[in-house]
């Protein structure tokens, strides 16, 4: 176990935990991709976001100041939600007789912490295929740590693929004026995982150690074809179509893991998990 620093002053370590993740679906018909987006930009407008950002800010600890929202004509929301490591001191909130706090007072609440979320729905106007992308960014200053929220977020948003970055800039001083780049001990973004979620994935890691920095992304590796169709079932359809279906779902998924587009032979050559 890492022994614990004993710090001069605030801790100044900045920890961004920045999420990209992909739910994909498959409308066939024109109508169907429609309804799709309209599904997804009702059950994640901006009231839904707010409520599952107050929920990392209870996961990692933090305390909220503020909340922006916005939802996007024609689809899509933004929430932005500014928080701090500890509690607004009572006597700042009390309405006593007595002197408000001065500037430096209140910054030193504020710890320059953040989370935010955008969405951004899509659809391919031909080949039936849908995705939703939710882009999270969780940056705290202090004690407060955002790998905490890491298995909540990724089972909240039923991910497909997740594309992981968590770094740690800045340092801080312990009490004999030592710097300190990293506060904790991190070899990669899977040992923040629970059991489950990692059997669930396939996964890789690049990882620059020495500048603190840790990439992982996130492939779902079971495909159940009625948890990707939208507007129809697998009764519906032949085997033949089925098979057609899924193949163009998991090319979708190997394009957004891998970072490329891919060729109908070396994307068929990966299609079985």
């Amino acid at each position: 176990m890492m022994r614990k620093l004993q710090l001069h002053g605030f801790n100044n370590l900045t920890k961004t935990l920045s999420f990209n993740i992909y739910d994909i679906a498959y409308a066939q018909k024109a109508a169907h991709r429609r309804e799709y987006i309209e599904y997804i930009d009702e059950v994640y407008n901006a009231d839904r976001l707010t409520d599952i950002l107050n929920d990392v800010a209870n996961i990692i600890g933090a305390n909220i100041l503020n909340t922006a929202r916005q939802d996007y004509d024609p689809q899509g929301a933004s929430v932005t939600i500014m928080i701090s490591e500890e509690a607004v001191a009572s006597e700042l909130l009390s309405n006593t007789k007595a002197p408000g706090p001065l500037p430096e007072a209140v910054v030193s609440h504020l710890d320059k912490s953040h989370i935010t979320v955008h969405t951004y729905p899509e659809s391919h106007p031909d080949h039936g295929i849908s995705t939703f992308r939710v882009d999270i960014d969780v940056s705290t200053c202090g004690r407060v740590s955002p790998l905490k929220a890491l298995n909540y977020l990724i089972h909240t948003f039923e991910s497909d693929i997740v594309i992981l970055d968590y770094r740690v800039r800045g340092f801080t001083r312990d009490v004999r004026g030592r710097k300190h780049f990293i506060d904790h001990r991190i070899d990669s973004i899977q040992d923040f995982l629970s059991r489950d979620t990692r059997e669930q994935y396939q996964m890789i890691d690049v990882n620059v150690y020495q500048e603190n920095m840790f990439h992982t992304k996130m492939m779902l590796k079971d495909i159940d074809l009625d948890d990707y169709l939208f507007g129809i079932g697998t009764e519906a359809l032949s085997d033949a179509e089925q098979h057609k279906i899924r193949t163009q779902v998991r090319k979708e998924m190997l394009e957004m893991f891998y970072g490329r587009n891919m060729s109908r032979g070396s994307s068929k050559r990966q299609l079985d998990p």
